[in-house]
């Protein structure tokens, strides 16, 4: 099993959205875009990962059942 190399790491990206949310309450007028981009990076990061995760698992479905059985 995979071990998490640093768990603050895995927590940047909803910290990111966290960070950018709070920007946009505390911001007024035309500074509000300035938190836009945290918040897109923050939700493409988790959306990338979730799919990553989705396809590896895929693949590690499909090698057991491409796997030959054992002893025959």
């Amino acid at each position: 099993m995979k071990r998490f190399g640093n768990p603050l790491l895995s927590m940047a990206a909803p910290l990111l959205i966290v960070l950018a949310i709070v920007a946009l309450l505390q911001s007024q007028g035309g500074s509000r875009l300035q938190c836009l981009p945290a918040f897109i990076v923050g939700f493409g990061l988790i959306i990338s990962g979730a799919i990553e995760r989705s396809t590896r698992r895929k693949r590690l479905l499909q090698s057991i059942r491409n796997r030959s059985p054992e002893g025959n």
